[in-house]
């Protein structure tokens, strides 16, 4: 199987022409991974104490990523029919399971929005293979070392660009992400991390490596944290966060069974809330998401 590495540079002097894998058969889906019970916390953030998940309309004024905007507005009240349909792009370094849970739940109607493109630094991994299978293009960022033609991360930004991307998911792009894209994306890149950040974060935490350190160290928790992407590795603010135990005798591999299990939940309802313009910004930098079932709750 094939993918296109790099577009010339010369074809950017109109509309890019869609980087696709030929559908073919070679992807089988991964076995389901089953986890044991467990108990999982969802946090929420309020004012007064960590019982309540209020947030008063009348005290806090928020700015989303374009206008700022104050909580008695109402910023979702809109209904969904009314908003526009946003265009994601999935990063992946892998088998792509959490790419695989949003690109699902686009097609049934809880992810407000679509894959429009596959960015990843691995042509062959699980993840390429999944896109090529339902005919979405990929584009493989960095290209090899030892390629002809050179993908710049210009090329990269105006091949997004042509594909009106609105917001960025990483999910288990292994890279650093380059000044350049997340300057053109401000507050549009989300990241999601197999620990609650800011323990066990940075750069050479990733994978296995992750649980492992969260088990050495007794820990009694653990997680998946979304977080918007900075010029930095696990740094940027956190947006959400799901809390699991780490049990007495868990190993690396049962640890991260049960914290993937949470992220593929996480990272729908936050790509909803993503699309669904649910997303506002505290006066003091912290980003917030607005329940769907009560405009007057924040998590």
């Amino acid at each position: 199987m094939e993918i296109q590495n790099a577009i010339p540079r010369r074809s950017f002097h109109s509309a890019i022409p869609s980087i696709r894998i030929p559908k073919t058969n070679l992807f089988s889906k991964l076995p389901q991974i089953h986890s044991p019970k467990w108990a999982s916390l969802k946090i929420h953030y309020s004012s007064s104490s960590y019982s309540h998940t209020l947030i008063s309309k009348r005290n806090l004024q928020c700015r989303n990523s374009v206008d700022k905007v104050e909580y008695n507005k109402g910023v979702s009240d809109k209904p969904k029919a009314k908003i526009r349909r946003k265009n994601l792009a999935v990063f992946v370094s892998g088998g792509g399971s959490n790419f695989r849970s949003i690109y699902e739940a686009t097609l049934n109607g809880s992810v407000h929005g679509g894959v429009v493109v596959l960015v990843t630094n691995k042509h062959d991994c699980g993840g390429a293979e999944y896109a090529g299978d339902k005919s979405i293009p990929v584009i493989v960022f960095p290209g090899k070392k030892d390629s002809k033609e050179v993908f710049s991360t210009e090329d990269l930004v105006t091949a997004l660009r042509s594909y009106k991307v609105d917001f960025i998911l990483l999910a288990g792009y292994l890279k650093l992400i380059p000044v350049e894209l997340v300057r053109a994306y401000p507050k549009s890149i989300l990241n999601i991390h197999p620990s609650l950040l800011p323990a066990f974060g940075g750069k050479g935490y990733y994978g296995m490596k992750v649980h492992e350190a969260v088990i050495a160290s007794g820990a009694r928790y653990s997680g998946p944290t979304i977080h918007y992407v900075d010029e930095q590795y696990d740094t940027g603010r956190i947006l959400a966060q799901r809390v699991v135990p780490v049990l007495a005798k868990d190993t690396a591999q049962e640890l991260a069974s049960r914290v993937l299990h949470e992220e593929h939940k996480l990272y729908v309802d936050v790509a909803a809330a993503l699309c669904e313009e649910r997303i506002t910004w505290r006066e003091d930098g912290v980003p917030l998401i607005q329940s769907k079932e009560n405009p007057n709750e924040y998590w």
